[in-house]
């Protein structure tokens, strides 16, 4: 496998050499030593940092992210967990198609005004409802 420096990990991977520098410290990726001042990483480390990224946009913490990974660096996920997440997403998704549909009924309603429409009063008092709840 390929040795990397900093400077050729953030480029592929698309993140700031601070963001490796952070990842580090928290124990996500490790260097495999340095050249000068320079960290270097073995190539492996652009799949684990996909894995994070994976990891991040299904909105995990580092934290979950971490012990994600095994002692030996190996994955080990937690598959309820996932589940979990993917329930929860589940029901973002709902609550945003939601919004989506009251915002193109209320962009395209044919009500003088639109407190005067029973969808767009439906849309509020369920908007009233969910405020109530965070």
């Amino acid at each position: 496998m390929a040795i990397l420096d900093i400077g050729e990990v953030a480029r592929q991977a698309g993140v700031a050499p601070s963001t490796l520098r952070f990842y580090e410290a928290k124990g996500l990726i490790a260097s495999s030593g340095r050249r000068g001042l320079r960290r270097l990483f073995d190539g492996a480390v652009l799949e684990r940092l996909a894995l994070i990224a994976l990891g991040r946009a299904a909105g995990f913490t580092l934290d979950e992210i971490g012990a994600m990974f095994a002692g030996d660096g190996k994955l080990a996920l937690d598959r309820a967990m996932l589940v979990g997440r993917a329930d929860e997403l589940d029901r973002t998704i709902r609550r945003l198609s939601a919004l989506r549909d009251g915002l193109r009924h209320a962009a395209g309603c044919p009500a003088p005004s639109h407190l005067e429409c029973p969808t767009f009063r439906r849309i509020l008092a369920a908007a009233n409802r969910r405020g109530k709840k965070a």
